[in-house]
């Protein structure tokens, strides 16, 4: 009855918002735009790409829906001295005048994009129909007739310099144009991009694209067109400079800070370096950072590459190259690195609240940084948190407190390791990263210790910098349990049900040691909080790990016997065992230039095995929450069809070590900086083993389809670009601890009080 009176009521306000006639805004003459379409008499070409190019639209719609905005707007009056309908003009939109100039211009700019991918007879036309029952009332249409597209029939190319053509000839093997493609201006447009790009790192400093232009001679009633490429100097070019092949000369280093003067000048075989005295960086940083190299020919490419390798480094606040244009004749170009450098150390407060299902409480950390820590662009990073959270609806426990603590380490050096050198030398980017963790966390059930070091290896190709690799070379773990009070002892630990199997595994003294690698593809090479919204990009990870088969080894070579259950110890504590994989796929597909629809998959798998009947707790996969089923809390979901009933241990038996997370997404903007979304979710966790303490538990082929959770819901996004917070509502679908009978499609009877589940977030699910 809720959920019904909820749908009521939203079915009201929007009667509310939408009743009220916009026309009184509109004024006499004039007609309010109610909606574009377009359409193309031809199949192949797809109108909705060339929406773009439309320069009035009718008011905005909520998920491309419901006129809100607009409909916020007519809620007010058309006084615009009272304060009220200031108020409500400002936070709504209004009404959408047509203007017929706007649609001349709009036919126009369509047809042109028409013509420039080859339908070189397109027309376009734009039609109003106006509302015979609702008066002063526009829709319009564009309606595009392609006509046939036309295509190159032979390529000619001329040169004004037979020492650009041959070079030309010589640098770019492949070429975009052939004879039988259409002419299209974009691929005309990347051919020329492609030559210019070549020269320019083969020494051509001066050359522009406008060094390139085409013509394409059509035959009366015929489609071919003969295309000629012309490479010639532009008017105003000094034909001295235009055509000549630069190297590099002096290469100046400017490093500054602050309002420092610079009192230090250093000479090394391949830069000056010009500094305060003390210089703050040490100069293999710049031999390894700055590109250019003295004597070689001028590479815009490497002009590149020095810009993000001095600019990823923490201690420099920004650099810039610029190059001293060289007078006629000479062919050395000097180039000046401007490096300004941020103040080595920092630091930072944060404080947070925080809300455990439904246990209040707060956090603060400190952390301080050194930016340069050797004078070699290191950086040490040490940070301080604390926790508090007052814990209530526990019986049996004297303390209802939960204090946490924790210190921990970075130390992040810009470098690899030698024996990671590669024959690319550098052309790869990598950083070192060691890491030491103390974490203590005090229950009312218990106190658990937990201290982790870790070396990893971050690297990169500098021409490839969407592709990320990360390599664990260690990575050890020591889970220390101090205290279990005995309520929770006698309650859960003791005894041998297998009840509580996976429960005991979790709280014992434990080594964990992996080695694992993971990479992460992005096809969109700037990345933000928004990577993939609105957009046509897509992102991969992949990540495979390993444990405990080194410590298995020395336990086996020292003669450690196992126990009863087959499981060896190394200093009196056990060690896990396992292999793990996970992938992860987000693809984002554009509808339009603002509404677009994403795409998610995720599977994941930890196997334990030797050592091991049951992965760690902390390596376990978990269901629900706001970036997995939306329509359950987090830890609320499986494994497969088991349902929780003890909320005291079902934050630990509501795991498992399969995954599965599937999620579509329509997101739209709404008004400013807030937008909408619409998204179902499916998918569910499972354990490969059967566990006594968790019935139906237990990945089988014949029944997990029938397990999988379904949710669906509607989420809003403040959208500052750099980040983004979300609040999402999702309600249950279909229900998998019910696999058989009507409480299965929970869909057809939904119960708001039983079935949703809200998350506030921080950026976007996928």
């Amino acid at each position: 009855m809720k959920f019904r009176s909820i749908l009521l009521t939203a079915v009201v306000v929007f009667a509310l918002v939408t009743a009220c006639s916009p026309v009184r805004f509109v004024p006499e003459g004039e007609h309010m735009l109610t909606g574009v379409s377009m359409k193309s008499t031809d199949k192949a070409v797809k109108s909705s790409d060339y929406r773009v190019h439309v320069r009035q639209e009718a008011n905005s719609r909520w998920l491309n829906f419901i006129k809100v905005p607009m409909g916020i707007y007519c809620l007010s009056g058309t006084d615009s001295t009272r304060r009220f309908n200031r108020f409500m003009h400002r936070i709504g939109e209004a009404p959408v005048i047509y203007d017929a100039d706007l649609t001349e211009y709009s036919r126009r700019s369509i047809e042109g994009a028409l013509r420039t991918k080859g339908y070189l007879k397109a027309s376009v036309t734009a039609d109003t129909v106006n509302n015979k029952k609702k008066k002063r009332r526009t829709r319009l249409t564009y309606t595009l007739n392609p006509g046939r597209q036309h295509y190159v029939r032979s390529v000619v190319r001329h040169y004004d310099n037979d020492t650009i053509r041959q070079d030309v000839e010589r640098l770019c093997n492949t070429t975009r144009l052939y004879n039988g493609m259409p002419l299209d201006v974009s691929l005309l447009d990347e051919e020329r991009n492609a030559i210019i790009t070549a020269l320019r790192q083969h020494g051509y400093y001066n050359l522009t694209p406008e060094f390139i232009t085409f013509t394409a001679d059509t035959l009366e009633n015929h489609r071919g067109a003969l295309l000629t490429m012309n490479f010639r100097m532009p008017l105003g070019a000094d034909p001295r400079m235009a055509y000549q092949r630069y190297r590099m000369g002096q290469i100046t280093i400017h490093e500054k800070r602050n309002d420092a003067v610079e009192t230090d000048t250093t000479e090394t075989e391949l830069f000056r370096i010009i500094a305060t005295n003390p210089a703050k960086l040490r100069k293999r940083v710049y031999h390894r950072e700055v590109m250019l190299d003295k004597d070689s020919l001028f590479n815009e490419q490497k002009t590149q590459f020095t810009y993000q390798g001095l600019n990823s480094l923490p201690i420099v606040n920004y650099a810039t190259v610029r190059y001293t244009t060289p007078e006629p004749g000479d062919s050395l170009l000097h180039a000046d690195v401007q490096v300004n450098l941020n103040q080595p150390n920092g630091v930072s407060v944060d404080i947070e609240g925080t809300n455990t299902a439904g246990d209040l409480g707060g956090a603060a950390s400190f952390t301080f940084t050194n930016r340069n820590l050797f004078r070699g662009a290191e950086s040490l990073s040490l940070k301080l948190r604390g926790a508090y959270e007052a814990i209530k609806g526990l019986e049996g426990y004297q303390n209802q407190n939960y204090i946490e603590y924790s210190t921990e380490g970075t130390l992040r050096l810009p470098t690899l390791p030698v024996l990671f050198s590669t024959k690319s030398g550098r052309n790869i980017r990598g950083n070192s990263e060691f890491s030491l963790l103390y974490n203590s966390q005090n229950r009312p059930e218990f106190h658990r210790r937990l201290l982790t070091g870790t070396w990893g290896l971050t690297w990169y190709k500098r021409n490839m910098p969407n592709l990320q690799h990360r390599l664990d070379l260690l990575s050890l773990n020591y889970v220390f349990m101090p205290w279990i009070s005995e309520t929770f002892t006698k309650e859960y630990l003791e005894g041998d049900d297998p009840r509580y199997a996976v429960l005991r595994y979790t709280y014992e003294n434990l080594f964990i040691m992996k080695i694992g690698y993971s990479f992460t593809y992005n096809s969109l090479k700037k990345k933000s909080a928004a990577t993939l919204n609105r957009t046509n990009g897509y992102q991969l990870k992949f990540n495979v790990e390993t444990a405990g088969n080194m410590l298995y080894g020395i336990a086996k070579a020292t003669g450690q016997h196992p126990n009863s259950e087959g499981s060896r110890s190394l200093f009196g504590i056990p060690f896990s065992q396992y292999a793990k994989f996970d992938f992860d796929f987000s693809k984002s597909l554009l509808l339009n230039a603002n509404q677009s629809v994403a795409f998610h998959a995720a599977f994941g798998i930890c196997y334990p095995y030797g050592n091991s009947n049951i992965v760690p707790y902390e390596k376990r996969y978990f269901a629900g929450g706001a970036n997995s089923v939306r329509g359950w809390s987090v830890r609320q979901l499986g494994p497969g069809s088991y349902r929780g009933h003890d909320g005291n241990i079902d934050f630990i038996n509501q795991t498992g070590n399969i995954k599965l997370d599937l999620s579509v997404e329509f997101r739209s903007p709404i008004f400013w900086k807030l937008e909408g979304a619409a998204f179902i979710d499916a998918g569910n966790i499972w354990n490969i083993k059967d566990y006594a303490d968790q019935p139906g538990g237990m990945f089988r082929w014949n029944e997990f389809y029938r397990q999988i959770a379904v949710s669906y819901g509607l989420g809003l996004r403040l959208n500052f670009n750099y980040f983004i917070l979300r609040l999402d509502g999702g309600m249950k679908a279909i229900d998998p601890t019910t696999p058989s009978g009507p409480d299965h499609y929970v869909i057809v009877h939904p119960d708001f009080k039983r079935d949703f589940a809200l998350h506030f977030a921080v950026g976007l699910p996928f």
